[in-house]
């Protein structure tokens, strides 16, 4: 016999689902609302068993909620552990800093994701998956010069991950190349509604490679080697050329490593009880790289080799937390043109952020921001420096896994020929994180 709770939810299909299949004025069939009820009528038995097996009999899948959803098979030869987040937002633009009409309101899911992970086989052979569902999650938007995509791009991480010693971490596959601190950090633990323009300009993203990490200590002093062989391409690439990328980064812990791995999300939730520190540097090198960005952007009218330096450091203590980056990145000639004269420039120049921020007992946190993007001198003509201030209130009703933020930005720009301000403009954001 079928539980009561199961018996409730097939009433609930009946009576709210069902009437949607029928269109009211054509009392057609919509065979999207169909396929779905028959295949939620087909799963709904199955998890009822499922759960009947573990509950009542102990042999079968064993089921956990700890961390989201996760199922190991009778055989312990493979898991799958499922979550899943949501960033809704919305968002005011004024025209200027002292006229607080409206340049552009945004409303909208900025970011949907899933991801599965688990083990297959063997506990040290690990996999990753992360699937985006937003169209702003995609880089999907061919009118938008800053982006080559014009179909969208689904998947961020796809990887197989083996761990042959507690000291060593091989990774093979498509996700998040080892650059600045903040691009690391996953968006659904950040402080603010969004990484800073500094990151927007310089960051690494994600690229398809080898990764292999080396972690250890001396005493109570930890360092981290990490070094990736990748495309250059990004991610999704459908091509690549006989260029490839270089990335390596050196993590340095003097006073040991950070509580529940909070050198990798913002604020300190755990309010660390002794003081914690974390310095770092990375190289990436892009050999022939065909976007504007190396990884990212739209695609170059000639390839160009490009550099990057990065350093960023994060300190935690009793509730304070403050984190700092520098990113520089360099090519020969960063300029391409097309027989028409037609011109895609690489952005290089420096970009560096500021964040700090200090939790209050009762979860409420106050956090502030300044960064900069600043370009070289052989491309004043035609890039701007660009400023970011932001104060940002959030309160977290379950750490990064569900709170509500309020930011408020100042953004402005300047033409470094005439040394002239432009575009100085106010930006009020609210959003809500929802994931489990």
């Amino acid at each position: 016999m079928y539980s009561t709770s199961f018996l409730r939810q097939s009433s609930e299909i009946t009576t709210t689902i069902l009437p949607t299949i029928i269109h009211k004025s054509t009392y057609r069939l919509n065979f999207t609302y169909l396929k779905l009820l028959v295949f939620i009528g087909l799963l709904l038995p199955q998890c009822h068993y499922l759960k009947a097996q573990v509950v009542e009999k102990g042999k079968g899948a064993k089921v956990q909620y700890s961390n989201g959803i996760g199922i190991v098979a009778p055989d312990s030869l493979f898991s799958l552990n499922f979550r899943f987040r949501i960033q809704n937002r919305a968002a005011y633009t004024t025209v200027s800093d002292d006229s607080f009409s409206a340049s552009t309101i945004e409303a909208m899911v900025r970011r949907l994701r899933m991801r599965f992970e688990g083990f297959i086989l063997h506990p040290k052979i690990n996999y990753f998956i992360q699937l985006s569902f937003t169209r702003a999650d995609m880089d999907w938007n061919v009118n938008d010069n800053s982006t080559a995509n014009s179909s969208p791009n689904v998947v961020r991480d796809a990887v197989l991950i083996y761990k042959p010693t507690q000291h060593w971490t091989m990774v093979f596959g498509q996700t998040k190349l080892p650059g600045n601190r903040q691009r690391v950090v996953s968006s659904g633990d950040l402080q603010f509604s969004d990484r800073s323009i500094a990151n927007a300009t310089f960051n690494l993203d994600r690229d398809f490679g080898l990764h292999a990490y080396y972690q250890n200590n001396l005493s109570n002093f930890v360092y981290i080697l990490k070094g990736v062989i990748s495309s250059g391409e990004g991610r999704n690439s459908v091509s690549s050329d006989a260029g490839l990328a270089y990335t390596g980064r050196l993590e340095l812990l003097p006073f040991g490593t950070f509580t529940n791995k909070g050198d990798y999300y913002e604020g300190d939730l755990a309010r660390e009880q002794t003081p914690k520190l974390a310095i770092a540097g990375g190289y990436h090198r892009n050999e022939g790289a065909i976007r504007t960005a190396g990884t990212l952007g739209r695609d170059l009218y000639s390839s160009r080799n490009l550099e990057e330096f990065i350093a960023d450091m994060v300190f935690k203590y009793k509730g304070f937390a403050f984190t700092a980056e520098y990113i520089t990145r360099h090519t020969g000639n960063p300029i391409t043109e097309n027989a028409l004269g037609q011109q895609r420039v690489v952005y290089i120049g420096r970009g560096t952020m500021g964040q700090m921020s200090y939790l209050f007992k009762n979860n409420y946190e106050i956090a502030g921001r300044f960064a900069s993007v600043t370009p070289s001198k052989s491309i004043y003509a035609v890039e701007l420096y660009k400023e970011e201030i932001g104060i940002g209130v959030t309160k977290y009703l379950r750490q990064h896994r569900l709170k509500v933020q309020g930011n408020l930005f100042y953004l402005r720009d300047k033409d470094m020929l005439t040394s002239s301000y432009q575009n100085e403009r106010w930006m009020a954001v609210f959003q809500v994180e929802l994931g489990f």
